[in-house]
């Protein structure tokens, strides 16, 4: 039936995983392995319960999906860039080869490419990183900030596409450099990014990019310890920082490889240290698989970073799609689904799957600093509708997201 002006009404046969349910008492239900089952309540364009019911599941309803990690300023590059395949070191290589070939158009086409795959996985917010470019003047952002700029306008209603600037950690290490630059990405309501791998510079630079940070209250996320060398230990530098700096601000970490190298006790000492400074660290399976581990022939380390020790710890680990088509990566999607599907197998994220799919809905959303979203209580325009009965078959990624709001009176077996 029609749903009336309060979109009100009940879904039938529905499955609601338990993990992305903030309040299950109240929620109601009936358990049904790893989520709960019942008819959705539907009332004034908000999901508010869920009731008792003789149907058999028919379909899943979860928030939309987040990922705090992209580059849409490189994305869908890799078919002008025949042969290239490697390391770290070949992809940046190839990936400053192709920028000869990028004007407004190029970036445009394939960034816009980028965010409407996002949108098609049923994302409602994502961050791009964008490359800083060597310019001495931070006032002289790059063509790509403003033409990603253009797109966070542009996007479709309701969606939150942040700009990241991926600056090196040495040119942070000048105070005024720093400076300038973080109000030049405030000015644009962006987060201040750098790249942390092994630089003599990098304690002065987290220094002052902190305090640039705090100063015009920016959002920090680093590319750190993108690596397996024995000496990469960005991680704890940047929790040391913002300890020392009493930060309070959202800090994301992406990549963070290197971690797989140390024992137990170190890892337990850096998770202590990540939660105390509440900073938040990406999985980034996708790329980190590709690059990471090349010995020359079948690989027998995977790359990532230690998505387990660190949840057990409290660290908040989310997922995201990194490179897409490009120098970093020549396969991939924009598609929180599939980058989860990776991180199962490749992470060993065994049942129950409600459980990780936080890492890219509430999770991933509260690591870009904005508030998650449960399924109770989510308005009806926050929601997606699966045609799945369960979260293996989800995580499959066999069926596409519906977003709640235009199925609604198709769904609708009466209004209450």
């Amino acid at each position: 039936m029609k749903q009336d002006k309060e979109q009100g009404g009940i879904i039938t046969g529905v499955l609601v995983p338990r993990a992305l349910v903030a309040r299950p008492d109240s929620f109601g239900g009936t358990v049904f392995a790893d989520c709960l089952a019942g008819d959705l309540v539907l009332h004034e364009g908000r999901s508010v319960a869920l009731q008792p019911t003789d149907r058999a599941p028919e379909r899943l309803v979860i928030p939309c999906l987040a990922d705090p990690h992209v580059h849409l300023d490189k994305c869908h590059s890799i078919d002008r860039m025949a042969g290239v395949g490697g390391d770290l070191a070949t992809a940046i290589r190839a990936q400053l080869t192709d920028k000869a070939l990028w004007d407004g158009s190029d970036i445009r086409r394939r960034a816009s490419r980028g965010l409407l795959e996002l949108v098609e996985a049923g994302c409602t917010a994502a961050r791009s990183h964008v490359d800083w470019g060597d310019d001495p003047d931070p006032d002289t952002v790059p063509l790509a900030w403003e033409i990603l700029g253009e797109l966070v306008t542009d996007a479709p209603a309701g969606f939150v596409l942040q700009r990241a600037a991926l600056t090196d950690i040495v040119r942070l290490a000048d105070p005024i450099y720093a400076d300038r630059c973080a109000a030049r990405v405030a000015r644009d309501g962006g987060i201040l990014g750098a790249f942390v791998f092994d630089q003599t510079e990098r304690d002065a630079g987290l220094q002052n990019a902190f305090r640039a940070a705090d100063r015009y209250g920016l959002a920090l996320d680093f590319h750190v310890d993108e690596g397996l060398a024995s000496n990469l230990d960005g991680l704890e530098r940047i929790a040391d920082a913002a300890l020392a700096a009493g930060f309070q601000g959202p800090v994301l970490c992406g990549h963070a490889c290197s971690l797989a190298n140390l024992g137990a006790e170190d890892v337990a000492r850096i998770a202590d240290k990540l939660v105390q400074a509440g900073i938040s660290v990406a999985a980034l399976p996708q790329t980190n698989l590709y690059l990471q581990g090349r010995v020359g022939g079948t690989p027998d380390r995977r790359g990532l970073t230690r998505v387990h020790e660190l949840r057990d710890a409290g660290v908040s680990v989310v997922l995201g799609a990194d490179n897409v088509r490009d120098g970093f990566c020549p396969i991939g999607r924009h598609d929180p689904i599939h980058t989860l599907s990776l991180a199962v197998l490749a992470a060993h994220l065994d049942p129950p799957f409600d459980a990780h799919l936080p890492m890219i809905t509430t999770g991933a959303r509260r690591a870009l600093g904005l508030a998650p979203q449960t399924v109770d209580g989510a308005a009806v325009g926050d929601l997606l509708l699966f045609d799945v009965t369960s979260t293996s078959e989800l995580l499959s990624g066999a069926a596409r997201p519906h977003p709640l709001s235009e199925h609604i009176g198709a769904a609708y077996d009466r209004n209450v």
